[in-house]
């Protein structure tokens, strides 16, 4: 029998709920703090966590900050001054443990998104914001009824949204000010 929709929708919400509240704030302090204080912003995760990262890009830009997406053609090499933040779930994904490596090395803050404070990724972090969330990576003592990794994903989203929201009153930015900044070639 299929699950009724109403009872997937309470259960999803309890869920995403459960783990933002397990959240540090001191932790996602440390990750705003980073920001404000980097030159430029690169961001990059693979999979599901690398297409959320790309939406936070945009809206660190329309933020009026400067961001970059690591992989994409137009992006320019990383700095001492700049920050890599970095969203997996394991922490161990080989190509963000090698963006992490490549920006340790140069002297770039990182800031790792992540259920796995244990990781390769996490031991070369600045900051790391934990997400105490099922990763199908690691190992987690949290359950969830969801598949994969959706749970990280869902509250990894709304996570960088309540970032955003923290950035605009920090930055003094409203809505409409960032909406000046969306793109008008659509």
């Amino acid at each position: 029998m299929t699950p009724e929709y109403l009872d997937l929708a309470d259960l999803v919400l309890a869920e995403v709920g459960t783990v933002l509240r397990q959240i540090s704030p001191d932790d996602v302090a440390r990750c705003r703090q980073a920001i404000l204080a980097a030159r430029r912003i690169f961001v990059a995760g693979k999979g599901r966590s690398g297409l959320l990262m790309r939406a936070h890009s945009m809206r660190l830009m329309h933020l009026g900050l400067t961001a970059h997406v690591v992989d994409d053609v137009t992006t320019p090499s990383i700095g001492a001054s700049d920050l890599l933040l970095l969203a997996s779930g394991s922490g161990g994904t080989p190509s963000v443990v090698q963006y992490a490596e490549k920006a340790h090395a140069i002297g770039a803050q990182i800031a790792l998104l992540t259920a796995n404070p244990e990781s390769e990724t996490a031991q070369l972090a600045d900051v790391v914001v934990v997400i105490p969330a099922p990763s199908p990576k690691t190992t987690s003592i949290q359950t969830s009824a969801q598949p994969m990794a959706s749970l990280f994903e869902q509250v990894l989203v709304l996570l960088l949204d309540i970032i955003i929201i923290q950035l605009m009153d920090e930055l003094e930015q409203t809505s409409d000010q960032m909406y000046a900044r969306h793109a008008n070639l659509e």
